[in-house]
């Protein structure tokens, strides 16, 4: 018996940011569903978060400006699906969309690249690291108070160029990503996960598609990994609760045991305070639905608010 679903009776255009690692995400993607019989073709688009590196994603609007476009793209019938990393992808979408399919997740973890030091231990005092994300910076400035943590934008290659030009020190960045690129040697140090915990969602893929089309939600059924969903379902619960914005100094860590217990890690720092000593909680609970994870984020976050971590008004969040 063939395991190929039926093809759509149009081909699946693919809306997609033109980065290496995005075009790496989107063929993959295209990949699978050839495998399956269906036509797939790639729209390849520019973003607002692609054009704006002068400033730190917190600043102008958090990540929601890398799937903006693209979106447009599936409301106008320009494309039917996005493929996100899901790290990228605001905590609510708006009316009108739905998240199909979240795939299997790649290594969740952050990475340490430099071209002269093996690890953030090695580090001289007052060392430059850079990074885009107020959730490293908090969590780095609690490992070594001692660094200078300069904003660090641009895609993949990009990041790699500038450190390569002595503007860092040493830089910190998905190990999902150049595992994708098969840039992995460049990973000098994968920080522990309890260590220096991911983003919500980090390392993992999500599918975008409009919530009417439930013809593409039933292709791409096959392509979703359940023990990933209810995973990232959890962590991403944590982050709506405490706001629903990308760019919160905030880190959010799930993982399913084989007899289905969710153990749930999150962790908010102060970035305008780097002595404030993080705010830390953790829980597990048996979880097989969807309802049952994000229930498992929502206590997770009133733990932190309860110790301190400060959301964001929801009405000004995602913008």
């Amino acid at each position: 018996m063939s395991s190929a679903a039926p093809s759509l009776t149009h081909p699946i255009v693919i809306a997609t940011r033109e980065s290496r690692l995005a075009l790496w995400q989107a063929e993959h993607v295209q990949a699978l569903l050839q495998a399956r019989g269906h036509q797939v073709e790639l729209l390849g688009m520019t973003t607002k978060g692609d054009q704006i590196l002068d400033r730190s994603l917190s600043k102008v609007g958090g990540k929601g400006l890398f799937v903006k476009e693209l979106e447009v793209a599936l409301e106008e019938g320009r494309a039917h699906i996005a493929v996100h990393s899901l790290k990228d992808v605001p905590m609510e979408l708006p009316e009108g969309f739905a998240l199909a399919c979240v795939m299997e997740r790649e290594d969740p973890r952050d990475a340490f690249v430099s071209p002269r030091y093996a690890s953030l231990d090695e580090l001289p005092q007052g060392a430059v690291v850079g990074t885009s994300s107020l959730r490293r910076q908090v969590l780095l400035q609690a490992l070594r108070p001692d660094l200078k943590i300069e904003p660090l934008r641009g895609n993949l290659d990009t990041r790699l160029r500038k450190l390569d030009e002595g503007q860092y020190d040493g830089i910190v960045l998905a190990a999902a990503g150049l595992k994708r690129l098969g840039l992995e040697a460049r990973i000098r140090t994968a920080f522990d996960a309890a260590t220096m915990l991911p983003a919500a969602g980090q390392g993992a893929l999500g599918i975008e598609v409009r919530s009417d089309r439930q013809d593409l939600i039933a292709a791409l059924a096959p392509l979703a990994h359940q023990a990933t969903w209810l995973t990232v379902a959890a962590e991403r619960a944590v982050s709506r609760a405490m706001g629903g914005s990308c760019s919160m100094p905030l880190a959010a860590h799930g993982r399913l045991g084989a007899d289905g217990t969710l153990q749930l890690d999150a962790a908010w720092g102060d970035p305008e305070d780097a002595r404030a000593p993080l705010v830390r909680a953790q829980a597990s609970a048996p979880v097989a639905t969807l309802a049952q994870a994000e229930a498992l984020g929502d206590e997770i976050a009133r733990r932190l608010r309860a110790g301190g971590a400060r959301g964001i008004d929801p009405a000004s969040a995602n913008p």
